[in-house]
């Protein structure tokens, strides 16, 4: 059985996007997303909420023609491959290949999701993953930090939980970004 993950890039002050809904500050190379490609092909089937599946949709449509560095076009062909489950209640239809539609977060089916992936799950979003982490659905936190204070905006992890973490592993990347990788524990 796979393990479910949350990963996010984030402010050095916890925040997805600024107070404007800008993220151009947490952009990251290539080295960046090499880096993230790799991490996500052991997790073949990836969660999101709405606005995730919004922003990550356009990677359907890059390839050879679009212009890209080759690193773009490989995390294109890693998303196209992965199944896709969104999570919205405001959502018709998906338009992505292998992608379903689900309405609400259901722990007992999250659970089944994960049992069933021959790999991780990785979920994306901070609103559906704050609900997955205040259910101890989320197993592990992948954290990329981007070496900027943006004072406020979407916050990239729940308020009001309290776990204690495991540093499994970090490592330096290019830009200034640190990745960090923690694993969730007993409620402290």
């Amino acid at each position: 059985m796979g393990r479910l993950r949350y990963s996010m890039i984030m402010s050095a002050d916890g925040y997805l996007t600024d107070s404007e809904g800008r993220y151009d500050w947490a952009v990251p190379d290539d080295e960046v997303v090499a880096f993230i490609t790799e991490r996500e092909r052991v997790a073949d089937t990836h969660l999101y909420g709405r606005r995730m599946y919004e922003e990550m949709r356009a990677w359907e449509d890059v390839d050879e023609s679009s212009g890209r560095s080759g690193t773009d076009l490989e995390f294109a062909r890693t998303w196209r491959a992965a199944t896709k489950v969104v999570f919205s209640r405001s959502l018709t239809a998906v338009s992505t290949t292998r992608t379903t539609l689900e309405r609400d977060l259901d722990p007992a089916r999250v659970r089944a999701i994960v049992a069933a992936a021959p790999g991780d799950v990785s979920i994306s979003g901070p609103t559906l993953a704050a609900e997955a982490i205040r259910t101890g659905l989320v197993d592990d936190l992948e954290l990329y930090l981007v070496p900027m204070l943006v004072g406020g905006g979407l916050r990239a992890l729940p308020d009001g939980v309290r776990t204690r973490l495991e540093l499994v592993e970090q490592q330096r990347l290019t830009g200034g970004f640190t990745f960090l990788h923690y694993r969730t524990g007993a409620t402290a």
